[in-house]
Parts: C-alpha cells; sequence; structure tokens
C-alpha cells in the first residue's frame, strides 16, 4: 500500500505559514499595549506642629499725659508779670505769674496790726487777773472781781487766737499773687496777657496749662466680646492679680506708619461695659522719653490678648471654608488621603489656630488639594528652603 505524501511545495507553504505566524505573536507580546499604572495627583504637605502663640488684638486709641493740670488765678487782680517762657519745661513749684499784691499786702499789715493790739490786750487782761487773785484770797475783792477779770482775760486771749488766724489767712492769700506750677512739665502759652484783670470772680481765671508727658496713657476701647472670648486667657488685662498670668503689654504705631520702639503696660480695665456703645474702657501706661507722643493724638494700638501654649497652628492656606464649616485633608499613612472637618481658632500671622480636629505629626494638604476627593490616593512631596522634595518617610 502506497501512502500519500503531501506535494514538496504545499509542505513548504504550511512552515513559511507557521513561521509567519510564529514571528506574529512574538511581535503581539513584545508590542502589545501594557496596563497602565495610575498617575497620582501630586500635592504639596506640612507636618503638624505645634508652638506659642501670641494673639493681639487691634484698636484706635487716643493718647493722653500723665497729668494735665490747669493753673488758674486764685485771688483777683491785675496780672503783673509772667515768668516763664511759653512751651518750655518748668519744675514744681517754679513761679509763673505775679498778681498786684499791694491789696493783699495792706491786710497782711492790717491782720498783723490787729494781732498786736490783741496781744496787747491780752497782757493787759493777764496782769489785771494776777492782781484781783492775790486780793481775793485776802477778802480784799469780792467774787465778781475774780469772775470779771477771769473772764475778759480768757476773752484777750481768744482775741490773739482770731487775729493769729486772721494774719495766717492773709498771708495765703497774700501768696497766691505769685501763681506757681503744681507740677513739673511744659507748659502752654498764657491764656491771659499781662494788665489783664484775673481772678476767680471778675476777670479770667485760667492762665495756663501744664502737662506732664515724661509718660503717656493709651485710651482705647474693647469690646465685651473680646472679653469673654478672653476670659480664660493667660495674660493679665489690668487689675488682675493673678501671678501665673502675663502682663499685657500694647504697642502703638506712630502717624508715619512705624512701630513706637517702647511698649506699654495695661494698668486698668474697667470693671463695667457702658450699654450705649457696648464697650469698656481699657488704659495703658507707655514711657515717652523723648516726647515724640503728643497728648490728644490717635493712635492705633495693639493689644496681648492671650498667650497659647501647645497650639496647633497651620497655614491658613490650607483651610477650606464651605457651609457646612472648614475642613482640610489629611494625608493617612497609606497615602490617602481624608477630609476631615476642624474647629479654627484666632488667625495670626497668615496662620490659623486649629482648637479641635488635628494632632502634632499628620500631614495637610496645602497646594493641590482642589483636585483632591476623599479616600483618594496622592503623591506627597514636602517644600523646604523653597525646594520641592518627594514625601517619601511614610510611603
Amino acid at each position: 500500500m502506497v501512502k500519500s505524501r503531501l506535494p514538496r511545495k504545499k509542505r513548504s507553504w504550511l512552515i513559511i505559514t507557521l513561521i509567519v505566524l510564529i514571528i506574529a505573536a512574538v511581535i503581539y507580546f513584545v508590542t502589545r499595549p501594557r496596563p497602565q499604572e495610575p498617575v497620582l495627583p501630586t500635592v504639596e504637605v506640612t507636618a503638624v506642629d505645634t508652638t506659642t502663640v501670641n494673639i493681639y488684638g487691634e484698636y484706635v486709641g487716643r493718647i493722653r499725659a500723665q497729668q494735665f493740670v490747669e493753673v488758674h488765678a486764685r485771688v483777683e487782680g491785675y496780672l503783673e508779670r509772667m515768668l516763664f517762657k511759653e512751651g518750655s519745661h518748668i519744675e514744681k513749684g517754679q513761679t509763673l505769674f505775679v498778681i498786684d499784691p499791694r491789696v493783699y499786702q495792706a491786710r497782711v499789715n492790717r491782720a498783723r496790726a490787729q494781732l498786736n493790739k490783741a496781744k496787747a490786750q491780752a497782757q493787759k487782761a493777764d496782769r489785771d487777773l494776777k492782781r484781783i487773785r492775790p486780793l481775793y484770797e485776802q477778802n480784799a475783792a469780792s467774787q465778781l472781781d475774780l469772775d470779771n477779770a477771769i473772764a475778759a482775760s480768757e476773752s484777750a486771749n481768744a482775741e490773739v487766737t482770731v487775729a493769729e488766724a486772721d494774719l495766717t489767712q492773709a498771708e495765703l492769700i497774700l501768696s497766691y499773687t505769685h501763681v506757681v506750677s503744681p507740677i513739673s512739665g511744659y507748659i502752654s502759652e498764657r491764656v491771659a496777657d499781662i494788665g489783664t484783670l484775673v481772678g476767680p470772680s471778675g476777670g479770667k481765671s485760667l492762665l495756663a496749662t501744664v502737662v506732664k508727658s515724661d509718660t503717656v496713657r493709651i485710651d482705647f476701647s474693647m469690646t465685651a466680646l473680646d472679653y469673654l472670648r478672653s476670659k480664660d486667657r493667660n495674660v493679665s488685662l489690668g487689675g488682675d492679680e493673678l501671678s501665673n498670668k502675663q502682663a499685657s503689654h500694647v504697642t502703638i504705631t506712630l502717624a508715619d506708619g512705624s512701630e513706637y520702639p517702647f511698649k506699654g503696660l495695661v494698668d486698668f480695665a474697667d470693671p463695667q461695659v457702658d450699654p450705649k456703645t457696648g464697650t469698656f474702657s481699657v488704659r495703658a501706661e507707655m514711657p515717652n522719653p523723648g516726647h515724640r507722643l503728643l497728648p490728644g493724638e490717635f493712635t492705633k494700638v495693639k493689644v496681648l490678648l492671650d498667650l497659647r501654649t501647645n497650639a496647633v497652628e497651620i497655614p491658613t492656606k490650607a483651610v477650606v471654608i464651605e457651609k457646612g464649616g472648614a475642613y482640610v485633608y489629611v494625608v493617612l499613612p497609606d497615602n490617602a488621603v481624608e477630609k476631615r472637618f476642624i474647629e479654627t481658632g484666632p488667625e495670626v500671622d497668615n496662620k490659623v489656630i486649629v482648637e479641635r480636629g488635628l494632632n502634632r505629626g499628620e500631614r495637610i494638604v496645602t497646594e493641590g488639594y482642589h483636585k483632591l476627593k476623599h479616600g483618594m490616593k496622592v503623591k506627597p512631596v514636602s517644600r523646604i528652603d523653597n525646594e520641592v522634595t518627594s514625601d517619601s518617610s511614610q510611603d
């Protein structure tokens, strides 16, 4: 029996076809599209840390002198002399004005003469009493004579006391003709000219004002809400005697926008709120050695309201505000993000204090959160010294 064999030509075609199929399979496996790994969004992250934060409030304040005294004429008369240079510094007790003293000097002379007369009469009455008393003991004078002598002596001595008081009063009034400064400080221009009739009744009373401004006071008003928010503060806002609290200090801004180099301390806070304005008055004292601060001018006051220790502080740009509240994206250890709602506190220098919702050491997204959704995987990077580096510490 003869076996059938494929023709040589047909067999060659089968081999060629098989080779082509093998080559095609190899090319397919080599060039086939491989499944692509998902591209993770790159986000900038920062680690949450705790720090000590000073919380300030800003208010409008008014500067006033530590002492502002009006110099008045206490007696009536014509103004004779002015013994100071307007605008200059004067000392306590320095004579500023002289009022015509002649009338008051005459009253002193009269009172002194009355005193001398009363003393002479008292001496005579005492001598009469000394003569009557031995005579009465020898029954040479009656009881009535003795009583009259005693009464006359006591009356004369009382007249001396009255005359001495009149003289003292007259000398005191005479001293008022020399108007002296009650404090040391800078004096204003005179209010009354030389030759003007001055005095508490018929003429001008106010002569000048003296301002002591080596130390000034800053008056400003705080809202009751500010006080309530800082009720548990760690600083003393005037009158608080708790020793474990830091004294509240203030800084002010000058008219040219620069900050005054000295700081003041709050030494008074009104214990009640003004029902008309809903505010209460606060006062701070501040040194003014160069007299750069002028009483009466307004300034911007920055007041230390609270001192937070171990406060969680994050960049304000990391916080997203929406109708439901504020939230941030937290990067978990597996680089998945969690949308976490937080309770925010005061903002300080482009940073916000987080009251609740974050812990120290957690990572939050600061850039690129607009493309995120809860549960997404991300590629976190950290910015250090203005250079972006891959955050692979927890990859």
